[in-house]
């Protein structure tokens, strides 16, 4: 997230949402056939895997580029990480998996987390006056919050989706073939602009690297393989503790801090985690 935050200003959103998914999608596929991992077949393979893609790929890292035009590199981690509350329930919904009193406890947690860490600047000052009416009127989230939010929900989506698509489909393939149906698209959305990587130098090259194999080849293909196998919710769980990091270096490389109301949410969804988590160990 702190690399994507400052790529921004040299290139366009979803230029580098493609360019997150695409290169790593073809990475996994190379490992897939080194492994001499099955390739989909049928049309029910590939109906799913783009059914996959077109939430977890296209949709999520669209909305998360997008949102992180107008949000911060950690606050932006923190709301995209929400998307545990969603897969316990939709989990719970689809796939029968437990929420007892702990994990259900831990995601109501994990809710006020996030809208105490989501609250723009102008709510914040309006809920310390105590103005209700100007609460309502302003609204809880901008504008990005809610493409992050809606990023979150995009990416829920795509990790249930990953039961059905690993039935057909070997994980590491069907996820390096979801990550080039969705990203295809992006780049095509993008190249409508003109030249959007002529302001980007080495370092930042380098950067868009580190982002596709570190955050999307390597971080996805071991995600959704371990999805393909063990409990969603208490998977799941655990990605609430990613933003912690991104808070710790946005702060670090991008100057960005954190009201005091926001960093009570992130103790808030820190406990939330350990709730959600204590009762799958």
């Amino acid at each position: 997230m702190v690399v994507m935050k400052s790529l921004l200003p040299h290139t366009t959103p979803l230029f580098m949402a493609g360019l997150r998914l695409v290169p790593a999608g073809l990475i996994l596929l190379l490992v897939g056939a080194y492994l001499s991992r099955p390739q989909p077949t049928g049309w029910r393979a590939w109906g799913w895997i783009s059914l996959f893609a077109l939430f977890d790929a296209f949709l999520f890292q669209g909305f998360l580029a997008l949102g992180l035009t107008e949000t911060g590199a950690g606050l932006g981690s923190l709301l995209i990480d929400s998307q545990p509350i969603a897969v316990a329930i939709l989990a719970f919904l689809i796939y029968q998996e437990k929420i007892d009193r702990y994990c259900g406890l831990g995601l109501a947690l994990g809710i006020v987390g996030i809208v105490l860490v989501g609250l723009p600047a102008e709510v914040r000052t309006l809920l310390l006056n105590r103005d209700w009416q100007g609460v309502l009127e302003a609204g809880i989230f901008a504008r990005g919050e809610w493409f992050m939010l809606a990023a979150s929900l995009a990416m829920a989506v795509g990790t249930i989706l990953i039961r059905p698509v690993v039935a057909v489909a070997d994980p590491i393939v069907a996820t390096g073939w979801h990550m080039i149906l969705g990203g295809v698209p992006l780049l095509g959305f993008a190249l409508r602009d003109e030249a959007p990587w002529a302001d980007l130098n080495s370092w930042e090259w380098a950067g868009i690297v580190y982002m596709s194999v570190m955050g999307s080849a390597i971080a996805y293909g071991l995600f959704f393989y371990f999805a393909s196998r063990g409990n969603l919710t208490s998977l799941s769980a655990l990605t609430f503790s990613t933003p912690m990091f991104a808070l710790l270096f946005s702060s670090i490389f991008l100057d960005e801090h954190l009201a005091w109301i926001q960093w009570l949410g992130v103790v808030v969804t820190l406990a939330s985690i350990y709730l959600a988590s204590r009762s799958y160990e």
